[in-house]
């Protein structure tokens, strides 16, 4: 099985967000977006995207005379290996810390709550304890065992 990359620090973690939400990128398309919101050098952006690449997060290839950037990797599996990370880190591995923090100091809305049991409801019917992650991908399951890919949700699938 190959290696996982890496999780993203927080600055590339922000050029993966334009680069997902445009699908392809130019460094200058990310500068000028990075641009918009603090200061940061071109520099700073080529070699950033080109450490991006290394890892495995990006593909790149020649448009004309620019480096076009897409996404090697899906949001929704970058962003659970994050989250899978954080947990092991962070709870030793178990969910259920994080979930009571979130919801005893008020960080899940009433939607958030209902939207939760909703998914919980939804594994129950599968006839499944067996955590995502055991299961491979962190994607939620449809009943059958194929997979349920949706319209992004404000999670980031």
């Amino acid at each position: 099985m190959p290696k996982t990359p890496p999780v993203l620090t927080e600055q590339e973690l922000e050029i993966m967000k334009i680069v997902w939400e445009r699908d392809s990128s130019t460094v200058r398309d990310v500068y000028e977006t990075l641009r918009t919101r603090r200061q940061i050098a071109y520099t700073t952006v080529m070699t950033m995207m080109r450490i991006l690449e290394r890892k495995g997060h990006l593909k790149v290839s020649r448009a004309d005379r620019a480096f076009v950037y897409r996404p090697a990797r899906a949001q929704h599996r970058v962003l659970g290996e994050m989250v899978r990370e954080f947990v092991d880190r962070v709870f030793g591995g178990a969910a259920e810390p994080l979930v009571q923090h979130l919801v005893r100091d008020r960080h899940l809305s009433e939607d958030d709550l209902k939207e939760i049991a909703a998914v919980l409801k939804s594994r129950k019917g599968e006839g499944t304890n067996e955590p995502r992650a055991a299961r491979g991908d962190g994607v939620p399951q449809a009943s059958g065992g194929e997979r349920r890919e949706g319209a992004p949700t404000k999670y980031g699938r």
